[in-house]
C-alpha cells in the first residue's frame, strides 16, 4: 500500500538514503554460522502541535525481538533524561530570562557504532538486483535493534565530554559548558531530542553550528514542543501544557463532549478493590490509565486522582471507571490549563510535604506527596503510596517528610551542577509539628523506634543542614492537594499555588 503513495516513496528514499550516507552498513555475503535478522518498515504521520500534518516519515526498523543475548547483543541500557529534570531547566530558563532552543538528531540510532557483528536482510522494496542472496553487515545501528539506544547515547556522550562539557554525575543525560567569565551553556539529552539553554548567545549559537556539523541535525528554533508538551517562551516568563494531547484522549476516549467537573476527585471519595458494579474491560481501562498518567507531566492537580486509580487496574469495576472517567470530566473542562514559570530571579530551591493517614482503605497504607518550587511554578511533585503502614499521623507525616527530603537532596545537587548552588539549607514546609520535632530529635524513643532505618535519614539531614523542616499552616499546604481529594474551595486555592493557570489567560507575546 505504501508504494501506491508517493509521499510515504519519498519518505521511503530518504530513509535508505540517511542510511547509506551514513555509511550504516555494506552488502556481504554472510557467514554460515550466521543468521540474518529481519526488517519491517514502520510508517509514522508527524503533527504539529495545531493539529495539522507535518511531515511523512518512514523508519527501518530491525526485528530485534529475534536477536538472541550474548550473540546479537550485550549491554542494551541507555538513560534518558527525567521529566523533573526538563521542568527544572524550564524554570531555571524562565527565572534567568534564558531562551530555550531544541534540535532534533536525524536518524539518531544510526550514528552509534556497533561492537558486534550483525547481519540483516535487505528491506522490502530496495533488494539489489542480481544480489538478492546478500545481507546487510551493520557496521552502525539500526533503529531496532535492543542495542542501538545504548551505542547511540555511548557515541554521543563521547561527543560532548570530548569538547569541554562535563557529564552530571546525577543526570547522565544533562550537560553543561562554562567558562571563568561566567558564560554557562546547559544541555539535556533525550535520545534524539536536545533542548539546550544558557546565558550567552554565541556559545548557543557556536553550539548549534558545531552539532549540524557533526550530525546530521533538525534546528527546531525555539523550544515549542517536546515529548507532547507545548512551550510557550513569553516575555515574562515560559508556560507548560499539554492541550494537544489532553484533546486526543478526551476523543480516544469519546469524552470530548462530556459534562465538565470542577474537580478530578469526588470528596471523601473511597475505593476499594472489591468495587461496586459489574467488571470492565481491563484492557481498556489500563489504557485509559495509562494515558492518564502520561498527562501528570504537567498537570500536578491530577496526580492524585491518577494514582488512586492507578490500583485497580488487574481487576477494574465500574465504580473504578466511573472514578476515571471523572477525571476526564475535569480534563475536559481544564484542557488549556498548565504551569506558568515566571522570570522571578529566584533560584532558591522550596518545598512542601504532606501525608493523609490510612487513606487506601485495602492496605491502610498512608500516601505521600510534595512539591518543589525555584521561585515560581512547582517543577518537581510527587503522590506515592507508602511502603509500610503507618501507626498515626505523625508517623505518616514523617515517612512523607523523609521522601521530600530525599528529593530535595537530589535536587540541590543538580542544581549545584548548573552553577546555582543553594547557599543555606532548602526549606521544607510540613504542617505537622510532631512529625518537625521527630526530624529534629536524634534519640530513639518509644515513637519511632519501630520506623524503618531508612526514615530516619532526615534526622541526618537536617543535622547536617542540607535541609530544614518548617511548619505551615494546613491551609496552606500546597502539597495537600497530592494526597487527597479536597473540597473546591481549597482545591482551586491549592491548584493557583501549584503556578497553574489558563492557556486564555496569558498574555501571548512571544
Amino acid at each position: 500500500e505504501a508504494v501506491k503513495d508517493d509521499r510515504w516513496v519519498r519518505a521511503m528514499d530518504e530513509e535508505i538514503h540517511a542510511i547509506e550516507k551514513n555509511d550504516t552498513w555494506e552488502l556481504t555475503t554472510i557467514p554460515p554460522e550466521k543468521k540474518p535478522i529481519g526488517v519491517k518498515w514502520v510508517y509514522k504521520t508527524k503533527y504539529k502541535p495545531t493539529g495539522e500534518v507535518d511531515r511523512f516519515k518512514a523508519r527501518l526498523v530491525v526485528k530485534g525481538y529475534k536477536q538472541k543475548a550474548g550473540i546479537d547483543y550485550f549491554e542494551i541500557f541507555a538513560p534518558v533524561a527525567r521529566l523533573d529534570t526538563v521542568r527544572m531547566i524550564v524554570s531555571l530558563a524562565a527565572n534567568n530570562c534564558w531562551k530555550i532552543h531544541q534540535m532534533d538528531v536525524k536518524s539518531a540510532f544510526l550514528n552509534g557504532f556497533l561492537e558486534e557483528e550483525v547481519y540483516v536482510e535487505q528491506p522490502a522494496g530496495y533488494v539489489r538486483k542480481g544480489q538478492e542472496d546478500k545481507v546487510y553487515r551493520l557496521k552502525k545501528a539500526l533503529y531496532g535493534l535492543k542495542q542501538a539506544p545504548r551505542a547511540w547515547y555511548t557515541r554521543i556522550d563521547t561527543y560532548f565530554v570530548e569538547h569541554g562539557f562535563l557529564r552530571c554525575p546525577y543526570e547522565h543525560t544533562l550537560y553543561i559548558k562554562f567558562n571563568p567569565e561566567g558564560d554557562v551553556l546547559i544541555v539535556c539529552l533525550y535520545v534524539d531530542d536536545l533542548i539546550f539553554t544558557g546565558n550567552n548567545p554565541k556559545l548557543i549559537s557556536e553550539f548549534r553550528e558545531a552539532m549540524i556539523s557533526q550530525f546530521e541535525m533538525t534546528d527546531l528554533g525555539l523550544m515549542s514542543y517536546f515529548l507532547g508538551i507545548e512551550v510557550h517562551q513569553l516575555d515574562d516568563g515560559i508556560f507548560i501544557s499539554q492541550r494537544k494531547y489532553a484533546s486526543d484522549i478526551l476523543k480516544k476516549f469519546k469524552m470530548d463532549v462530556a459534562k465538565p467537573m470542577m474537580t478530578p476527585v469526588e470528596e471523601k471519595l473511597k475505593l476499594t478493590k472489591d468495587g461496586t458494579g459489574d467488571f470492565v474491560d481491563a484492557t481498556y481501562f489500563r489504557r485509559l490509565v495509562g494515558s492518564l498518567r502520561y498527562l501528570t507531566s504537567t498537570r500536578p492537580d491530577i496526580t492524585y486522582g491518577v494514582g488512586l486509580i492507578s490500583r485497580f487496574m488487574e481487576s477494574p469495576r465500574q465504580s473504578h471507571l466511573q472514578a476515571a472517567k471523572r477525571i476526564l470530566r475535569y480534563v475536559q473542562g481544564t484542557q488549556s490549563d498548565g504551569i506558568f514559570y515566571s522570570s522571578s530571579h529566584d533560584n532558591n530551591l522550596v518545598g512542601y510535604t504532606d501525608s493523609d493517614w490510612a487513606g487506601d482503605t485495602i492496605q491502610r497504607r498512608s500516601t505521600s506527596g510534595y512539591a518543589f518550587y525555584l521561585g515560581s511554578g512547582v517543577f518537581s511533585w510527587s503522590s506515592k503510596k507508602q511502603q509500610v503502614v503507618a501507626l498515626s499521623t505523625a508517623e505518616a507525616e514523617y515517612m512523607a517528610a523523609t521522601s521530600s527530603a530525599t528529593q530535595a537532596l537530589w535536587l540541590r545537587r543538580m542544581l549545584g551542577f548548573l552553577q546555582h548552588k543553594q547557599d543555606g539549607p532548602t526549606k521544607i514546609f510540613c504542617d505537622s509539628l510532631s512529625a518537625i520535632e521527630l526530624t529534629k530529635n536524634p534519640v530513639f524513643h518509644g515513637r519511632s523506634k519501630h520506623i524503618d532505618i531508612k526514615y530516619h535519614f532526615i534526622r541526618e539531614l537536617v543535622q547536617e543542614q542540607e535541609i530544614a523542616i518548617d511548619y505551615c499552616r494546613s491551609e496552606d499546604q500546597v502539597a495537600d492537594i497530592l494526597t487527597k481529594p479536597l473540597k473546591l474551595e481549597m482545591f482551586m486555592k491549592l491548584k493557583k499555588m501549584l503556578g497553574m493557570v489558563k492557556f486564555e489567560d496569558l498574555d501571548l507575546r512571544e
